[in-house]
């Protein structure tokens, strides 16, 4: 009963984004213009940079191309979801809106995490994943069933990772107050998710920090080994599992220190 209860709120939560996206339809329209000439000029960065070789490790350009797809829909499915609530938590703060939701009858990370939803990204991941089916096909990947349910379950590890990574930095706003510049740091770290963890082998710190503290790397390039079956161990993936789990215990862990210090905007 108490799961119904969460479905109608959440309902009502898509309902309002649907108008609020229909009142500046213009805006609408141009965001996902921008956000896909974005993702054509890193296609066009492929086809430069195997202009002048045949291969960035092991990575074939049609692979490299399935991993910037993949990149992609993880990153967009991650900014409908949760981005613009991450990225406002701050004003919830400096407003003392957040007094107002902490006395709602209901779980407020809940509420703070999934109260707007960014309905043009969910377009923007289809293309992704379009890019990405299409990229496999040229690259010979003729992927089981298993392993499409494996990527499946990776890239929902993957938008969990960004998800407590991004909010973690969020709560800093109940020190803080503001905390966007942080937030959006860690967004601009994403860029990083379309590189083939290969292409950093000689980079062993650089490699060792966004594979651990920060895994962008992990995010998308273990799915989509998965899929073109390049993992001869299951190290690779056992590891993003494991670091999901950790970081979303440490978010949650987190929030809760966080709300125990916050107290309230008139104080």
């Amino acid at each position: 009963m108490n799961l119904r209860r969460y479905w109608t709120i959440y309902a009502a939560l898509w309902k309002n984004s649907v108008a609020r996206e229909m009142s500046f339809k213009g805006n609408f329209i141009l965001w996902i213009i921008v956000e896909l000439l974005w993702f054509g000029l890193q296609l066009t960065f492929v086809s430069v940079i195997y202009s002048q070789t045949n291969s960035v490790g092991t990575w074939t350009q049609w692979q490299m191309v399935m991993l910037i797809g993949a990149s992609n829909f993880i990153q967009q499915v991650f900014q409908a979801f949760f981005l613009t609530n991450c990225t406002g938590l701050s004003e919830l703060v400096r407003t003392g809106k957040m007094d107002f939701l902490l006395a709602l009858p209901i779980n407020t990370r809940f509420l703070v995490s999934l109260r707007v939803v960014d309905l043009g990204a969910f377009i923007n991941a289809a293309f992704g994943l379009s890019v990405l089916v299409y990229a496999a096909h040229k690259a010979g990947v003729h992927p089981t069933f298993v392993q499409l349910c494996g990527f499946s379950t990776l890239c929902m590890v993957g938008i969990l990772i960004h998800y407590s990574l991004m909010f973690i930095l969020a709560t800093i706003s109940f020190w803080t107050v503001r905390a966007q510049g942080i937030v959006w740091g860690y967004y601009n770290l994403f860029n990083i998710a379309r590189m083939p963890d290969e292409a950093f082998t000689k980079a062993r710190v650089f490699k060792a920090v966004f594979t651990f503290a920060l895994p962008v790397l992990l995010v998308s390039n273990v799915p989509v080994r998965v899929l073109a079956d390049k993992i001869s161990s299951p190290w690779s993936w056992l590891l993003l599992l494991g670091v999901g789990a950790v970081w979303a215990c440490i978010s949650e862990w987190f929030w809760r220190y966080s709300i125990r210090r916050y107290t309230s905007a008139s104080s």
